[in-house]
């Protein structure tokens, strides 16, 4: 079980009800989302038949596109070449731009309560 679930089950089983974001509210605003590699993007640039540094293929982006149509990105560097795994890359760019969510949706969420007042 993740971090996060346990925090969630702790969370339930304290009965705190309270309004608060749900690692299920933070997957259900995103609508889509795309990897790549800080190569492919080089690739897909005005230099595309310029030389680029092989570093570029270890950096790994992660677009996520909010149903209402707010972007946040996240990113992930291999050190070692002989480690990157394009996998696992993908894996902790989509989570740090996850958590992006988390700081945006508790911010809306404040606000919301703040209003209510």
């Amino acid at each position: 079980m993740s971090n996060e679930k346990q925090i969630e089950q702790e969370i339930q089983d304290k009965g705190l009800n309270a309004p608060r974001l749900t690692p299920d509210l933070v997957d259900s605003v995103i609508a889509d989302k795309y990897f790549f590699t800080a190569a492919d993007g080089f690739c897909g640039s005005v230099n595309y038949y310029a030389n680029h540094h092989d570093s570029l293929k270890l950096l790994t982006f992660c677009v996520l596109i909010l149903k209402n149509g707010f972007t946040v990105t996240g990113e992930s560097a291999c050190a070692s070449p002989e480690n990157f795994d394009p996998e696992i890359g993908q894996k902790v760019a989509y989570e740090n731009a996850r958590n992006k969510i988390w700081q945006l949706e508790g911010y809306l969420l404040k606000e919301k309560l703040y209003r209510a007042q």
